[in-house]
């Protein structure tokens, strides 16, 4: 895996909300999984205007270990990657940032979700602005640096976004091919056979378990955290039992429960909560599981057939790439009650609700809107009419307050 190196200059997303960023804050934090594009994303965006140094240079780390504070000393910008490697770095930069406080003079990188890291003892509270680097969307891949729709979806009115999404003329896509390929730049952009993309998917867990893994945490029993990571990855678009989960892995609750949360970490499981404003119904509790990457989930179940949960998957990751990039605060999460209704994903924006129901169906019919009605009913004029993406070619409003619109018009 170290011999590969995605050389893509296609802008991304988090582009402008980065320059941003530094424009502003002393530091930016840029993290997500590792091969997702951060160094290119830093040097595309930098040039050769900021000293670089990475933590997987085995000098680097050692100086980052022995003497930090000469490390980041200077007065230029610098460019720290893989900071998770050495969480202690952090105190040298916040200490050289209260000495000196310059807009943009540090960016930071990393593969883990730092404030996330129990052995992170500093935030930078105040001194940094967060941002994530998801798997590349559907739109970035395409070349036009975006995501999907959702901010002009939010903006126009309901009875409007049937015109929305009737222009411009979207090509017709392929969903499961979208899902096989995944969002990371190597197997999305350079690879061009499932053959192809296996083997670059292996060497990539090959690296997670050997490499990233253990610089968050020693785990002796890799073949068990591999079965897990199976496990986990049959359960796309399902409730998150651990219990269960580890029984069947053969594993011990608490186990499962320190190598989920290792999994979150690093940018490679997504545990999506459910919404949690009750209002007059039961509500079920627990998270849904997703993954990051939909490609690399389907090679860890040994998967070659996209199922329905698969494009469910394919949208929360571009709504979670939509999320993280805007300045604006978004939640992402499930409705699902007692009585078995349920609505894959709800967006609570500027005091909105959008629901969102995803059917791998070609023709949607009246009956696939039931749960989005069901939502609005309970919720009432906070709730945006209900969104049900397809994998169809049809743009049809299938009830009053229930638009069907095919998933690649959106995404």
């Amino acid at each position: 895996m170290d011999n590969i190196h995605v050389m893509n200059t296609l802008p991304r997303l988090v582009g402008e909300a980065l320059a941003s960023r530094l424009r502003v804050m002393p530091a930016v934090v840029v993290t997500g999984a590792r091969q997702t594009g951060k160094s290119t994303l830093a040097a595309h965006l930098i040039g050769d205007a900021r000293r670089y140094l990475s933590l997987d240079d085995l000098d680097v780390l050692d100086a980052a270990r022995r003497d930090p504070e000469v490390l980041v000393g200077g007065s230029g910008p610098i460019t720290l990657d893989e900071v998770q490697r050495e969480p202690d770095l952090l105190l040298a930069v916040k200490r050289a940032i209260d000495r000196d406080r310059v807009a943009g003079r540090f960016l930071l990188t990393g593969s883990a979700n730092l404030l996330l890291m129990r052995q992170v003892s500093e935030s930078l509270a105040g001194r940094a602005s967060y941002l994530t680097l998801w798997p590349m969307t559907r739109r970035e891949q395409r070349g036009e640096g975006r995501c999907g729709r959702w901010e002009e979806l939010l903006s126009t009115a309901d009875a409007e976004w049937h015109g929305l999404f009737a222009t411009p003329a979207e090509p017709e896509d392929d969903w499961r091919a979208f899902a096989r390929r995944g969002g990371y730049p190597t197997p999305a952009l350079e690879l061009t056979t499932d053959p192809d993309r296996a083997i670059w998917f292996d060497g990539y867990v090959r690296t997670y378990l050997e490499r990233d893994l253990q610089a968050l945490a020693s785990i002796s029993g890799l073949p068990d955290f591999r079965r897990l990571m199976r496990a986990a990855a049959l359960r796309v678009g399902q409730l998150l039992n651990q219990t269960e989960l580890g029984r069947d892995v053969a594993l011990p609750q608490p186990t499962v429960h320190r190598w989920l949360h290792l999994l979150e970490t690093s940018y490679q499981l997504v545990r999506l909560p459910a919404y949690a404003i009750h209002r007059t119904k039961r509500l079920i509790k627990s998270p849904k599981v997703y993954w990051a990457d939909v490609g690399l989930a389907m090679h860890l179940a040994d998967v070659s057939d996209p199922t329905g949960s698969h494009l469910e998957n394919l949208i929360l990751c571009d709504l979670l790439a939509w999320r993280d990039a805007r300045l604006e605060r978004a939640e992402l999460g499930y409705w699902r009650t007692s009585i078995g209704e349920e609505v894959d994903f709800v967006v609570e924006a500027g005091g909105q609700l959008l629901p969102i129901e995803v059917k791998a169906t070609t023709r949607p019919r009246l009956s696939d809107a039931t749960h989005l009605r069901a939502f609005r009913a309970e919720y009432g004029k906070k709730a945006r009419a209900g969104l049900l993406l397809h994998a169809g070619a049809e743009l049809q409003w299938l009830a009053p307050d229930v638009l069907a619109v095919p998933w690649w018009r959106v995404l």
